[in-house]
């Protein structure tokens, strides 16, 4: 039997999961989430084939945090350019901690 997973990685579900626990918490609502998303997945530039998808996601979090005033969008930035240098410093087949990035303060 062929794998019918929705996420292809698993960013992917811990994106999902995020914006399910953010609900979940009440710090934004099914309608909010489903109206932000919806409003980035009817732009002009979203994939018709919906291979963005995940990509719509995570814009969307980082939008209602930045709105929200959980994080704004410069940190959010910061943290992934720190998870791209972490990967790069992470040695093939151990695990990509955000500790691995050479430029991180709380780098031991």
């Amino acid at each position: 039997m062929k794998d019918e997973s929705v996420f292809e990685e698993p960013w992917q579900a811990q994106a999902f999961a995020l914006a399910l626990a953010l609900q979940d918490a009440g710090i934004i609502s099914p309608k909010e989430w489903s109206e932000a998303l919806g409003a980035r997945r009817d732009a002009a530039n979203a994939a018709p084939d919906g291979s963005d998808y995940y990509d719509s996601v995570v814009a969307t979090l980082e939008a209602l945090l930045a709105v929200r005033g959980i994080a704004s969008k410069a940190v959010l930035e910061e943290l992934s350019l720190a998870w791209i240098r972490a990967a790069h410093a992470t040695p093939h087949g151990s695990a990509i901690e955000l500790r691995n990035d050479p430029a991180w303060p709380g780098r031991k």
